[in-house]
């Protein structure tokens, strides 16, 4: 290659941020710029922001990440209290533990300090609010492109179990390892005060739902407010449902409720989550103060599940089916066969019911020693604001859930959706439901893969109501969809995915043609 055809990229780097309550994402950006042109960066450059995780939800660095279109990560104090500063400080100490939450949560994940601690300058004559330090993200160096690990993450861990002779396998991250990823970002935040109305390809819940014949049962309902609610017939209308004894059933707020109920009630020495996917679980467990270990599975695999990357010594093991976001479904023989005794194995099927016929499904499985199965009812009959699921398990694992729960955690009107969603005429609809979204997938599918010379590459044999996709500058067409009026998922706060992934829901053909002319001219345009 010619000198001249040489490219020579920018570092990707990682911005700490210590923040005071109440400061504003235009002094937060502001500092970052600044700190940026200081060496001689761009802010494209930016890989994500990390902080103490008392001001993971600062509405101020919350609103700089998304600016960004970077995570926001967030480590607890005394990870950050371990790490040695060049500069640090009593005020941060006294507060957090840590003399300089900017260097440390910066320096926490490895690599090179670029720009030590900088303070954001003010113009109104009052306190600085916000300190940064840049540190070279770890493999990233100037003159070669900065290539995103595609195995195991954590802070930036090394990928193991790879060697020379073979080729990548599935990796588990570090034990300890804190997130890299901003794990309570959901769909509803795409088109949430957007300010525009937007076609909403980010959300899956399935379009015109619920149907007029579930609002008028909910409806009739709310007679029945001033009683307390007695889920006993909802529960043995999902045991029916599933052809298991009632005390194998508990009614949750939705499946996110059941997580949390999980991550509080099992003991586990060691949790691992299988990515990417669903991220609530993993945030349920580390909120419940465990160290939680990734299993990664790789795109070169089509992102299917390699059991034996699941360490043996695994006590609580999560994974979906369907999986949210690949829309890949595994084998149910393959996830059984995870089960061990003494070993918990989560199967999240929050999307089961739009499957045609169910397959794969383990629900109702009473052989399959630790085996929890989740249900939401929310995805298919259109109930997020309603908030009802299910856990089906063991009946002293249901007992041990049921124990962490409040008292009356499901509402009247969500029990009696419940029943009404499991019974036959309801699974029929849901049957009916699942083909159309099958055949309206699949179309969606084709006119992707007729954008292949565009960089758009689909992940094969999706079963779910939802597609995964791999283009260019994933973030900047992202952008230019909502200026065209759509909204999708973007897929790098998924454990395992990067900026160059978005996630789109399946719906109506008609919906999909005026999609897919929109993301051809956000391809085509600049």
């Amino acid at each position: 290659m010619a000198e001249a055809d040489v490219v020579t990229a920018p570092p990707r780097v990682v911005v700490g941020v210590g923040a005071s309550t109440g400061v504003d994402a235009e002094e937060v950006l502001a500092l970052v710029e600044d700190t940026l042109r200081e060496a001689g960066l761009p802010v494209a450059s930016v890989a994500e922001l990390a902080t103490v995780d008392s001001r993971a939800a600062e509405p101020g660095l919350v609103e700089a990440a998304r600016r960004l279109g970077v995570p926001l990560v967030a480590y607890g104090p005394r990870d950050l209290a371990r790490v040695e500063v060049p500069h640090p400080s009593a005020v941060p100490l006294a507060a957090v533990g840590t003399p300089s939450v900017a260097e440390a949560a910066a320096l926490l994940g490895g690599g090179d300090l670029l720009v030590p601690k900088r303070t954001s300058a003010r113009t109104d004559g009052r306190p600085a609010r916000a300190t940064c330090a840049v540190v070279r993200r770890p493999g990233s160096r100037s003159g070669t492109p900065a290539t995103p690990a595609t195995g195991a993450y954590g802070t930036h861990g090394t990928i193991t179990g790879m060697d020379t002779h073979s080729p990548p396998r599935p990796a588990a991250a570090p034990p300890g390892a804190g997130p890299a990823h901003d794990l309570r970002h959901h769909g509803d935040a795409e088109v949430r005060d957007s300010g525009a109305a937007l076609v909403d390809l980010a959300v899956n819940v399935r379009a015109d739902t619920p149907p007029a014949w579930l609002r008028e049962r909910i409806a009739a309902s709310l007679t029945g407010l001033a009683a307390y609610p007695d889920g006993r017939a909802a529960r043995a209308a999902v045991a029916a449902r599933h052809g298991v004894p009632a005390e194998r059933v508990l009614l949750t707020a939705g499946a996110a409720e059941a997580f949390v109920l999980l991550a509080r009630a099992l003991p586990a020495r060691r949790p691992v989550v299988v990515h990417p996917q669903f991220t609530e679980p993993e945030a349920a467990l580390r909120d419940a103060g465990h160290t939680v270990d990734r299993v990664l599975l790789r795109e070169a695999d089509g992102f299917r599940l390699d059991p034996a990357a699941v360490p043996e010594d695994a006590d609580l093991v999560v994974v979906g089916n369907p999986t949210n976001p690949t829309s890949v479904l595994h084998p149910a023989a393959a996830l059984a066969g995870l089960a061990r005794p003494g070993r918990t194995l989560v199967v999240d099927e929050a999307f089961m019911d739009a499957v045609p016929g169910e397959r794969e499904t383990l629900a109702g499985r009473t052989d399959v020693p630790g085996l929890v199965v989740l249900r939401s009812l929310t995805k298919t009959w259109g109930l997020a604001g309603l908030r009802i699921g299910y856990v089906l398990a063991a009946p002293e694992t249901v007992a041990a859930l049921e124990r962490a729960q409040p008292l009356w955690p499901v509402s009247t009107p969500a029990l009696v959706a419940a029943q009404a969603c499991v019974e036959g005429p309801a699974l029929a609809e849901a049957e009916r439901a699942a083909r159309r979204v099958a055949a309206d997938r699949a179309h969606l599918v084709a006119g992707l893969r007729r954008l292949s010379p565009h960089g758009v590459r689909v992940v094969p044999d999706a079963e779910g109501p939802f597609v995964l996709v791999r283009l260019p500058d994933a973030a900047t067409v992202r952008a230019r969809l909502r200026d065209l009026g759509y909204a999708v998922r973007r897929g790098d706060t998924f454990p395992g995915l990067d900026r160059e992934w978005l996630r789109l829901a399946v719906r109506d053909r008609e919906t999909v043609d005026g999609f897919l002319a929109a993301l051809e001219r956000a391809l085509g345009s600049g």
